[in-house]
């Protein structure tokens, strides 16, 4: 089954130029959508003038070398490794979600516009590699999803609760498992249920990619720019001005804490 492509499957009335558009405008929503979510939200604006504020404040200029250390530090840290997560538990379930979507994306971009048809059969490399990364999403997105969420796991929410914040996660699990079901019923030959899913695993992946503006896909754009720029606060002595945390009375408990990402 993982060496088969459910794409080259499809109808001849859905022909390879109208998948390979359809990749091309859901790329476009995302540009787009990222921009709206920057003009929406003025983000661009906030973060260019703490910037400013930032080398106004600053006690000590940080070098080119420097930054750049940091910049690779930011990618290999926040980004490679999900540095910000305090916990195990969390810090794999992102991972495994976040490469899950990468390898989906890029098998998906690859066998479109490389491999689109049962005349060019893909290689199995690339198609292992879109089951993969649909899989990684279920494994990692079912797990964050049911047991590991702040509203589930401290709020003691209901996991079938929704709200707009999910909206990224939802459709991004939504695709990732219409297209799994998709690909079973097509190797399988079942084409009516095969073609009801793969309209379900279109919906969902068009929800996921042209929702930018109300979703938090954005977030994985800003959240390295955002780490980078407090590694150069950190490094040119910049401080917020935020209160010091305040110990609390031997008999009330342990002194207050940072707050951490979970």
């Amino acid at each position: 089954m993982f060496t088969f492509n459910p794409f080259a499957a499809l109808p001849a009335s859905i022909t390879p130029t109208a998948m390979q558009i359809y990749v091309i405008v859901m790329f476009l929503a995302v540009v787009f959508g990222t921009i709206a979510d920057m003009l929406h939200k003025k983000s661009a604006t906030y973060f260019f003038n703490h910037r400013e504020t930032v080398a106004k404040r600053a006690t000590r200029e940080v070098g080119g070398g420097e930054k750049i250390a940091f910049a690779i530090q930011t990618v290999v840290v926040t980004g490679l490794a999900a540095g910000e997560f305090h916990t195990s538990s969390r810090r794999i379930s992102h991972l495994l979600t976040m490469y899950g979507f990468i390898f989906y994306v890029v098998a998906t971009a690859l066998i479109v516009f490389a491999y689109p048809t049962a005349g060019s059969p893909a290689p199995a490399i690339v198609t292992g590699l879109w089951y993969l990364g649909a899989a990684l999403i279920c494994v990692g997105g079912y797990w964050f999803w049911f047991t590991l969420r702040v509203d589930v796991a401290a709020e003691g929410h209901s996991p079938f609760r929704l709200v707009r914040a999910d909206l990224f996660i939802v459709s991004l699990l939504a695709s990732a498992s219409f297209a799994l079901v998709w690909a079973r019923l097509a190797a399988m030959d079942v084409a009516v249920w095969s073609h009801v899913f793969f309209v379900l695993y279109l919906l969902a992946t068009t929800v996921l990619f042209g929702s930018v503006p109300w979703s938090k896909f954005a977030h994985m754009f800003y959240k390295p720019a955002a780490a980078f720029q407090r590694r150069i606060e950190q490094a040119n002595g910049y401080r917020r001005n935020l209160p010091a945390p305040a110990d609390r009375p031997a008999t009330l408990g342990s002194a207050r804490r940072p707050p951490r990402h979970y």
